[in-house]
């Protein structure tokens, strides 16, 4: 047994082989992949991805939704020591050979939902050399394997390989400029700040594998959380790879098309779900309404917690939440895709915070754009730091990690430009992003992506993206657009324009008309005008 607890492939042996059957550890409505079952078919699906050519620090892309596969795949890739990626399953073609091919990917698991766009790009990444579909009626194309063919065919025994806390997962993160960046994250550093947390929470951290399986024995087997946000992006991916490692279970919901709160109360009284991880009032907000509409018609008894991370989460929606579920304590999680544990603000029926404050993580400070620590009560603004348990950095980007991961006064900090000010207890207040990136309901989206695709129109000049306070996601996409002469489209043509260019999310919520943007003779823009004259024209307030 290995004596540290840093990589997540030993993690998964090791507990795969402490836990007995019927202890579950993935739900998927009705279906039930307990650990036993978890342990042999992850373990036959990364013996057959390494049959099949991958080696040691190789990619492998996920391009699914939320499912059981998802982290099953996930544990194979860790025990054959090859590297997770991210895919947006909202992206099209363009977006997704960008992903694939940025991050050298010799592999990918997709789901037969989105066979369509695979046969449209994979003749253009031949450095894709297996794909793996998940579902579908056993009508598997020529070019794929069956994801359960793989999954059963073996004899499940654990892989003989030495593994290493340097192993990698990649995180692909929207960023605040320019194409998504994959973050590297070794499981050592992953793990760290995993560990900080859990002595945050209890006090103390298993220090070896023994102590580890005896923390899965006392709290970590009890536990079932429910990713209601995508396992693609990070809040859903971390939350659910900290429950499957300490031995607990991951609930993941049916419904395809949309989030459904019916759906996700149901599973809650169902399988005793005792976390859930969110994003904001996108996700709270309708949570609430169906609690609202039929209240003690579920049993919620078991919820210990629910965390947000990526967007503000009102207060009178966590009151409400509260109103039916006096027991649960619900956190604001402030982090990044190149960081965790820069703050966390919790509200429970005892005490609240304000929105927006935040308790300082123990490894975080605040610096002016000097490099001074911001005194504590000076209401001076400066930028968040993290130290300690940080990332390598961007694959591929030497440039843009240097900008974000940054040594100050001899530290190694990860710096992703939020801004805020330190009260005299060391309470955190968020002011912004120091960039023009916009947070529509968790995703990330370049503003220069969108306008790009918009002035592909012919009865565009020019267009500058911003984004706007909007109650439900944070922020809405919002387009000025300079027209081409006199014949200009409309915004419902632009908007649909955007559609068939860009994933949904991306394209704007609203589109407004200006003679000139008014650039600068450099062809700099002024955001800060347009979203003044924006704000403006939709009556709407800073």
């Amino acid at each position: 047994m290995p004596g540290t607890i840093w990589n997540f492939g030993d993690i998964f042996d090791t507990v795969g082989a402490h836990h007995g059957p019927g202890q579950p550890a993935l739900i998927h409505g009705e279906r039930v992949i307990d650990w036993p079952q978890m342990t042999q078919r992850s373990n036959n699906v990364a013996r057959a991805l390494r049959a099949h050519g991958a080696e040691t620090g190789d990619k492998v892309g996920f391009y699914m939704r939320n499912q059981p596969e998802y982290m099953e795949g996930f544990a194979a890739c860790a025990k054959a020591r090859l590297t997770h990626v991210n895919v947006n399953y909202r992206y099209l073609d363009d977006e997704l050979v960008y992903i694939f091919d940025n991050s050298d990917s010799v592999a990918a698991f997709y789901d037969a939902e989105f066979r369509g766009h695979v046969e449209r790009v994979r003749a253009r990444l031949p450095g894709v050399k297996t794909w793996i579909e998940v579902g579908g009626d056993g009508d598997t194309p020529d070019f794929a394997l069956a994801y359960e063919s793989l999954a059963g065919e073996g004899d499940g025994a654990p892989l003989d390989l030495e593994r290493s806390g340097d192993d990698l997962m990649f995180l692909y993160t929207g960023g605040t400029t320019g194409m998504p960046k994959g973050v590297m994250w070794p499981h050592k550093v992953w793990r760290e700040a995993n560990t900080e947390a859990l002595v945050q929470i209890y006090g103390a951290a298993p220090a070896n594998m023994e102590e580890h399986l005896a923390f899965v024995d006392e709290i970590g087997q009890h536990g079932r959380q429910l990713p209601a946000c995508p396992l693609m992006h990070g809040t859903g991916l971390f939350t659910a790879l900290g429950a499957l490692l300490n031995g607990g279970a991951v609930v993941t919901l049916e419904g395809k098309a949309k989030f459904d709160p019916v759906e996700l109360w149901g599973a809650v009284e169902r399988h005793g779900v005792t976390a859930m991880a969110i994003v904001g009032d996108a996700f709270a907000k309708p949570m609430l309404k169906v609690l609202d509409e039929a209240p003690g018609q579920y049993d919620l008894s078991s919820v210990q917690s629910i965390t947000s991370s990526g967007v503000m989460w009102s207060m009178e929606v966590k009151r409400g939440l509260i109103r039916h579920m006096p027991q649960v304590a619900l956190n604001d999680s402030f982090g990044a895709s190149e960081a965790v544990g820069f703050g966390m603000s919790t509200t429970t029926a005892e005490g609240v915070f304000e929105t927006a404050k935040f308790t300082i993580g123990s490894n975080c400070k605040v610096f002016s754009e000097d490099g001074r620590e911001i005194q504590p009560g000076s209401d001076e603004p400066g930028f968040i730091a993290r130290g300690g348990a940080v990332p390598l950095g961007y694959y591929k980007d030497e440039e843009k990690t240097a900008r974000t991961f940054r040594t100050i006064n001899g530290e190694r900090y990860a710096v992703p430009g939020d801004w805020c000010s330190v009260a005299h207890d060391g309470t955190l207040t968020l002011l912004g992003r120091g960039s023009i990136c916009i947070n529509s309901g968790g995703e990330k989206i370049y503003p220069e992506e969108v306008e790009e695709a918009l002035k592909e129109h012919p009865g565009v000049r020019d267009a500058l993206v911003v984004g706007l306070p909007d109650e439900r996601w944070g922020q809405a996409v919002t387009a000025v657009v300079e027209p081409a002469g006199a014949n200009a489209p409309d915004e419902a043509t632009l908007v649909a324009f955007v559609r068939g260019r860009l994933a949904h999310y991306k394209a704007p919520k609203r589109v407004l008309f200006r003679e000139s943007l008014g650039r600068a003779p450099n062809g700099k823009a002024d955001y800060k005008a347009i979203r003044e004259f924006a704000l403006s024209e939709l009556g709407q307030h800073a």
